[in-house]
């Protein structure tokens, strides 16, 4: 098969990984990829939401299956692009992918199909938002609307933070369209935990939970990112409750696309917080995690075209899905500033001591190659990604893998999967 691969981030070069593994693949293209990527496949210089030059690629390549690692393009649009090609395209079409590209299209539709989540009311007008927020209680939940890079939640704790969150993304628009709107619920107390689901429109199988680090800082201190680690499994989900967890938050989202004519194809994921009154649904994504993505893909024993190519063609009850009983876990190596602003082109070195190590992959994210040299391009750099017996080894081996790699101005957590290993002494 020939294959093109969407995105350019840590999650894309886990997917590069895992596809290039499949003997069903002749050809493995990345659209745009990274440094890390070339090493799996031939890097193709054309941006993510560049739909119509995506679709040209792939009809003048013979493309057999396109997997879209971001939001944005399924929310632009691409699946329904390629649908009119007759190419097949792991990922939703633009009415499913509106569950991540509007939160308020994601709650509306919860309380539709009685999906547990926190209470909520939506606003398009900034004076209506600010007198609603006056009768609340604190902490409260803010959410822009529209698509903003993982970072449009905001949780107020107090009523000046509130007025002034409101301000900034309603009148002053720090995210741009996507503040348009705005979702303002409660907040939920618990632990949070992601629960991904490989779907053909009807049938569903379920990967096992995991765990993202949002904040930038240890002890989940400081401004949100797009994740700084990831581990699974997460013990607050058990595997023993998947079933359960996903006939309350998965099927009803599923089984409702499906009567609507719209079939959900490719990955669901539910962000969500168990709380005491059992779980409930922070937010869709139409796409694996990032950096989720990369501990999943070193438990996936099953080859993952198989999986996407039954998924397109709805014969997804024919898959048993193999994962490894290991535990893995991801810490995401950063420019320092990140998410704010940072420095880049800073040489990394080290890579080599951690080349052919089989239980330590280090994934790329914000990186480029040249000369046969890697640079930091981007905010989030390298994913380290490590297996292990149990959490503790999966985080031992990990940041071992991180003691090998400097570049200048490297930050990082050191946290990664502490709650986690916690919550495993105490059960």
């Amino acid at each position: 098969m020939n294959i093109l691969l969407v995105g350019s981030g840590g999650r894309e070069h886990a997917l590069a990984w895992k596809i290039k593994q499949s003997p069903n693949v002749k050809n493995l293209y990345i659209a745009p990829g990274n440094g890390g990527t070339s090493k799996e496949g031939q890097n193709i210089n054309i941006k993510a939401n560049d739909i119509p030059e995506l679709v040209k690629f792939a009809k003048e390549n013979k493309i057999d299956l396109v997997v879209v690692g971001p939001e944005l393009p399924l929310v632009m649009g691409l699946k329904d692009a390629l649908d009119k090609e007759n190419i097949p395209c792991f990922g939703p079409n633009s009415f499913a992918a509106k569950l991540e590209g509007s939160k308020s299209f994601a709650k509306e539709l919860m309380a539709k199909t009685n999906v547990p989540t926190a209470s909520f009311k939506v606003f398009d007008n900034y004076k209506e938002a600010l007198n609603y927020i006056k009768t609340q209680s604190f902490p409260i939940v803010i959410k822009a609307d529209g698509l903003a890079a993982g970072k449009g939640v905001i949780i107020a704790k107090t009523l000046e933070e509130a007025q002034k969150t409101l301000t900034e993304i309603m009148e002053e628009k720090i995210f741009g369209d996507a503040g348009d709107k705005v979702v303002i619920e409660e907040a939920l107390e618990g632990e949070e935990a992601s629960f991904l689901a490989f779907c053909d429109g009807k049938n569903v199988k379920y990967l096992p939970s995991s765990q993202d680090h949002k904040r930038i800082g240890e002890n989940d201190t400081g401004p949100n990112t797009g994740g700084m680690g990831a581990y699974s499994p997460a013990p607050i989900l058990p595997d023993k409750e998947m079933e359960k967890v996903g006939e309350l938050v998965i099927k009803p989202i599923i089984d409702y696309l499906a009567n609507q004519g719209n079939p959900f194809i490719g990955i669901l994921y539910a962000g969500l917080m168990m709380t005491k009154q059992g779980p409930k649904v922070l937010e869709y994504n139409v796409r694996f995690g990032d950096p989720e993505c990369q501990p999943l893909m070193l438990r996936l024993k099953t080859d993952i075209v198989e999986i996407m190519q039954a998924c397109v063609q709805g014969k997804l009850d024919k898959i048993n899905l193999e994962i490894d009983n290991q535990s893995a876990l991801c810490v995401v190596l950063a420019a320092k500033g990140y998410p704010k602003s940072y420095s880049k082109n800073m040489e990394i070195q080290g890579l080599d001591k951690l080349e052919n190590l089989k239980d330590i992959i280090v994934f790329h994210a914000g990186t480029k190659q040249e000369n046969n040299k890697y640079y930091t391009c981007g905010g989030r750099v390298l994913n380290i990604t490590a297996l292990g017996k149990d959490l503790k080894e999966a985080k031992k081996k990990a940041y071992q893998g991180i003691e090998q790699i400097y570049f200048e101005n490297m930050y990082f957590r050191r946290d990664i999967g502490d709650k986690g290993i916690e919550k495993l002494t105490t059960l």
